[in-house]
């Protein structure tokens, strides 16, 4: 005969998949043409010059350059600017 009970199955305790979601490009460094600069649930970042927000809030770098971000009036802008050629 056993010393311990059996003992019932957990349920209920499972997690969800991460996400993802953050800065995928700092300050100073270089973009590329649709490569991402940061994922994101609704408009944490605000889209500035040199790149375009998609569907999901997704800020994406428009032209070739060096990622910025500023602060303007409480708002945070990501932009990109171009490099000298």
């Amino acid at each position: 005969m056993a010393h311990t009970k059996s003992q019932k199955a957990t349920r209920g305790n499972r997690d969800s998949v991460s996400k993802r979601l953050g800065i995928k490009l700092y300050g100073g460094q270089a973009a590329e043409p649709g490569n991402i600069i940061v994922r994101q649930r609704g408009m944490t970042f605000k889209s500035g010059k040199g790149t375009y927000l998609s569907k999901d809030y997704t800020i994406h770098a428009d032209i070739t350059g060096e990622v910025k971000y500023i602060t303007r009036y409480g708002r945070k802008y990501v932009t990109v600017i171009p490099q000298k050629s």
